[in-house]
């Protein structure tokens, strides 16, 4: 049996998949971490959401794609943007003072975020703002003894599990 007919293009193969009718299919191309950034650009402008916001998450769409889904009406693109690993600090900046207090969570949760982004995420009026401040790595000693004594359990529970949080914090928590 000849096999060579059942190689085909890989990029020519997902081209056709970003040009598919059905957005389900268009949306799993543009999540799929090996879809040419090409095809990326051309589905960060699709006319779903849906679609979209698979563009926003996926590691190998190019900053200045990210840039443009950043300012998005849906916010579960910009959502995406603020969680994607490639997003530039000027946008996880403008993402921390978004009106949508989950996607001021997942910049707090990006591990590119600033740290005085952190330091101002960690006074939200969100607790689960200040919960994802208080699980980041990055975030300042200072700013977790702060969060220590926060109103709200599961801040606190972050806190206590984060390997920055000193001793003397911890000991103090099981008082």
């Amino acid at each position: 049996m000849n096999y060579s007919s059942y190689i085909f293009n890989h990029e020519a193969f997902s081209d056709r998949l970003a040009l598919a009718k059905n957005p389900d299919v268009r949306g799993g191309v543009a999540r799929n971490p090996n879809t040419p950034v090409d095809v990326l650009v051309r589905l960060s402008g699709d006319e779903y959401s849906w679609v979209r916001g698979g563009v926003a998450q996926n590691p190998n769409t190019p900053v200045d794609v990210l840039v443009q889904l950043a300012t998005d009406k849906d916010s579960n693109i910009r959502g995406g943007v603020a969680r994607n690993p490639n997003t530039s600090v000027d946008v996880l900046v403008q993402l921390a003072t978004d009106v949508c207090s989950w996607i001021r969570g997942d910049v707090a949760q990006n591990p590119n975020t600033p740290v005085d982004v952190l330091v101002q995420l960690s006074a939200d009026d969100d607790s689960w703002v200040r919960e994802y401040i208080a699980q980041n790595p990055n975030t300042p000693v200072d700013v977790l003894v702060q969060l220590a004594t926060d109103e709200d359990s599961w801040v606190r529970q972050a806190v206590a599990q984060n390997p920055n949080t000193p001793v003397d914090v911890l000991t103090q928590a099981l008082i």
